[in-house]
């Protein structure tokens, strides 16, 4: 079992199509993979402490009183409902009672809270949700993926250092190479943004390889790829549907007939290994980049292995001092 200095991550039971059984499975399914582990469940209290009370110490509740539902307004429920699990979770980390904070909510009410509670990183002048993306390498950070839809070059000269900082401490990258999202490989190709920004991130960003287009995304050539919000979300939902359509095409191909049934059972397990690295599950939540602590946002649909692995890269980027090496970056440049 891997093993680190002691952390903690305040997880939102509530928080996702299938809350809480399937938050708290994934709770004890982190615990169980990190002895070093503790967690702080918020939520209403006939839910968060009959779990915590068997925890052997290593679970503590929190209990709140309300709960910010998917269709509300994300700041404007942020500020009425501020005994949240949301709003309470990330003023726990505000307050340095937790290392970071992991839900899978409301998106908008997740980064709503930890930009109006925990507060923008000095010097940051816009949030980014990253994600990491299987690569026929070793997985890359793309970045904006919907915060921001629009953007000047000098956020996403932000962006790429936000996101190197994320490819070291949570994927363990020495010196990530960072690239910008465009229509053509030349400095001189796409929009104003994206020739303004590939000459401010030439200037100042170490191991900048330059631009990469969109067929280039999966090959593994970079670390970072950083974008605008607008570009990224649209990159990452074609990139999401197609893997779950050939996914779809595959099993249907391969059951197709007793002939093939008989080579899918040979092929079974090489086919489990690419689900599993298709599988936004298996990398946890996206980051908020740029807010002053760590938080984790999980798929609303979060079952408990996606929630276990949401609140181990938390407790990474906890461990890893991420929000600190990003104030660092952002504070040198």
């Amino acid at each position: 079992m891997p093993e680190g200095r002691p952390v903690s991550v305040v997880v939102d039971a509530v928080g996702g199509d299938h809350a809480p059984s399937e938050v708290l499975r994934g709770v004890s399914m982190a615990l169980a993979n990190d002895p070093a582990l503790t967690v702080v469940l918020t939520g209403p209290a006939d839910v968060v402490e009959p779990f915590t009370s068997g925890s052997s110490g290593r679970a503590q509740a929190v209990p709140t009183t309300q709960v910010i539902e998917m269709a509300e307004h994300p700041a404007t429920a942020v500020r009425a409902k501020k005994d949240s699990s949301i709003v309470v979770g990330a003023r726990l980390v505000k307050e340095g009672r937790a290392d970071a904070f992991f839900s899978a909510g409301s998106t908008g009410a997740s980064m709503a809270a930890a930009t109006l509670v925990m507060g923008r990183i000095r010097g940051v002048q816009r949030p980014a949700i990253a994600t990491v993306m299987p690569t026929a390498g070793p997985p890359c950070v793309l970045l904006d993926v919907g915060a921001n839809a629009d953007c000047r070059p000098e956020h996403l000269l932000q962006f790429a250092f936000m996101g190197a900082a994320y490819a070291s401490v949570v994927l363990g990258v020495i010196g990530p190479r960072v690239a910008l999202l465009n229509i053509g490989e030349e400095p001189t190709k796409g929009s104003v943004l994206a020739q303004e920004s590939y000459a401010l991130i030439a200037e100042s960003v170490p191991n900048f390889i330059g631009n990469v287009e969109g067929k280039d995304v999966l090959s593994g050539c970079s670390d970072v790829i950083v974008t605008d919000g607008f570009t990224g979300n649209v990159a990452l939902k074609l990139l999401e549907g197609s893997s779950r359509i050939l996914l779809s095409q595959v099993r249907d191909s391969i059951t197709s007939n007793p002939m093939n049934k008989a080579a899918a059972a040979v092929l079974r397990p090489a086919l489990r290994r690419l689900r599993e690295r298709l599988d936004p599950d298996t990398y946890g939540g996206a980051p908020l980049l740029g807010v002053n602590g760590v938080c984790i946002i999980g798929h609303g649909s979060s079952k408990a292995r996606a929630v276990s692995n949401g609140i181990r890269v938390a407790a990474q980027a906890g461990r890893g001092a991420l929000t600190e090496q990003i104030a660092a970056a952002i504070g040198d440049n």
